[in-house]
């Protein structure tokens, strides 16, 4: 195996995330690694929302803030989320430098919509729900044009490489057919989230949680995995993934009713802009009792639907459906994972030379329940903070360790994985469901050993069995009530005689 030496940082992902780290990084030589061409397999270029800050003369933010606090059920850490919303309107004007073409109002001020759970309309769009391509377009612009950053597209993260002392000094990449070993002062991990692990998803199949469950078998700490945020909208249409119904539609009036034509959360005008995980158990209990769950649009939206939400359109007219005339189908799917590396605003871990940042780091700004539209935001503003602090670490010598390459759990395993773990722990969980979760999963480990993938649902299932209690995205049938005191759930690797589990403590 080959080997190179990396002046700055090594970063492992080709999202919004990564590539705001990579800009940041300026003036360190940085190395981007990206699984696929840059725009694809990236789930920031398919968020529609957009990025929300506090924009408007009638916010503050202290009040996105409070939304953020009040929707993250008693696990949003205060300083790092009051980090993430003073910062929103210069993130959000320093991507509109980069030529993110945000919409704007008579006045050339940002127009900004209604989501889910927020006090006041901040979220910045793009097209009406076009924001996340065309962020993520403004970026790879960007860094193709930078003189100090190398992108390697197809190029797959298969190992952590750290020296004796446990420090992280690069990693294992599969790349042209090839692997070399990476070392790097600071290795950034940007590997998004795991919706790949849930047979219903709105996110790449792609994302497994990859960068987590490596992280985690290095020694870092993981936060909270077992909370997982289900969107309440996504298109039952026979795709997968499952195209998204943005939130934006009920923020602009369209309402959620089963066969029958009646409301599902009720008939107040803002009964269906609660936060997700409400919404998205009123979608699935409305299923499971057999009414079905549908998203009317047709008289809030009806003939703008074409230039106000063209994404969505599109979509509808693929599946057959003209949302014009016919409430859409949807389902509650994996969306966003609120859990994960445990890491700062600035995206350092508990591991020396290991940095983590966007969907697959757990700063604690989204807690229990992620505030719609805080995502983007967390991704640019916490990746040019993280690109900042990587760029700063200084080359360190010396003899390292090359992780255990493990290989890719096979298609049909993983086919398998996807349909349990969207059964046993996606909106509504119990005991009996998860324990049954961790038995397929103790199975396919004996007959594939631990591939990434399966030890990323072993993070979120044994999690998910531990918390018993209700919070947040977590809801658990048969402990319903939520705990008085709110605690997260730390993971790290105990090895216990030749093997190691994940222990999941509450503190």
């Amino acid at each position: 195996m080959s080997r190179i030496y990396l002046q700055g940082p090594l970063i492992i992902g080709g999202g919004l995330a990564g590539l705001s780290a990579a800009l940041a990084a300026s003036p360190a030589p940085t190395l981007v690694i990206s699984p696929a061409p840059l725009l694809e397999a990236a789930s920031s270029a398919w968020a529609q929302g957009g990025v929300a800050a506090a924009l408007s003369r009638d916010d503050a933010p202290a009040l996105h803030l409070k939304d953020t606090e009040a929707a993250g059920a008693g696990l949003v850490d205060h300083a790092a989320a009051e980090t993430l919303t003073d910062e929103g309107r210069a993130t959000v004007e320093w991507l509109a430098s980069l030529g993110a073409p945000f919409d704007r109002d008579a006045g050339g001020e940002f127009a900004v919509s209604l989501e889910a759970a927020h006090s006041r309309a901040r979220v910045a769009r793009v097209g009406g729900d076009g924001a996340g391509r065309a962020i993520l377009s403004a970026l790879v612009a960007s860094v193709r044009a930078s003189g100090h950053v190398t992108v390697w597209e197809d190029a797959r993260l298969r190992a952590l490489i750290q020296d004796a002392s446990g420090r992280v000094r690069g990693a294992v990449i599969e790349h042209g057919g090839r692997r070399v070993e990476v070392l790097a002062p600071a290795t950034v991990l940007a590997t998004g989230g795991a919706g790949g692990l849930f047979g219903e998803t709105t996110t790449p199949v792609a994302l497994k949680g990859e960068g987590m469950a490596l992280a985690w078998a290095a020694g870092a700490e993981i936060l909270d995995p077992e909370f997982v945020q289900f969107h309440p909208t996504a298109m039952d249409v026979g795709l997968d993934p499952m195209p998204l119904a943005t939130e934006a539609l009920r923020g602009e009036g369209a309402r959620l009713i089963d066969r029958d034509g009646v409301f599902l959360l009720g008939e107040a005008d803002d009964a269906d802009l609660k936060p997700r995980d409400i919404v998205a158990r009123a979608v699935h209990a409305a299923r499971a009792s057999g009414r079905g769950a549908f998203l009317d649009a047709r008289t809030a939206i009806g003939a703008h639907f074409p230039t106000g939400f063209p994404a969505v359109f599109a979509a509808c007219l693929r599946a057959g459906l003209d949302p014009r005339e016919t409430p859409i189908p949807v389902s509650a799917a994996a969306h966003y994972h609120m859990g994960g590396i445990a890491a700062d605003p600035d995206g350092r871990t508990g591991l020396e030379g290991l940095f983590a940042v966007g969907e697959c780091a757990a700063t604690g700004v989204h807690g229990a329940n992620r505030l719609a539209s805080n995502s983007l935001l967390e991704a640019a503003a916490f990746g040019r903070r993280t690109g900042r602090a990587a760029a700063a670490c200084g080359l360190v010598k010396g003899p390292v360790i090359v992780g255990r390459v493990v290989e890719d759990l096979p298609a049909a395993a993983h086919a398998e994985l996807r349909a349990a773990m969207s059964a046993d722990c996606g909106v509504v969980r119990d005991a009996e469901g998860l324990t049954r979760l961790v038995a397929l999963i103790d199975r396919l480990e004996t007959a594939h050993g631990a591939p990434p993938a399966l030890v990323a649902a072993r993070l979120v299932a044994e999690a998910a069995l531990a918390r018993r209690e209700s919070r947040g995205g977590h809801y658990r049938a048969d402990y319903p009530d939520t705990a008085p005191h709110a605690a997260h759930t730390r993971l790290v690797k105990r090895e216990v005689e030749s093997t190691s589990r994940p222990v999941a403590v509450l503190a």
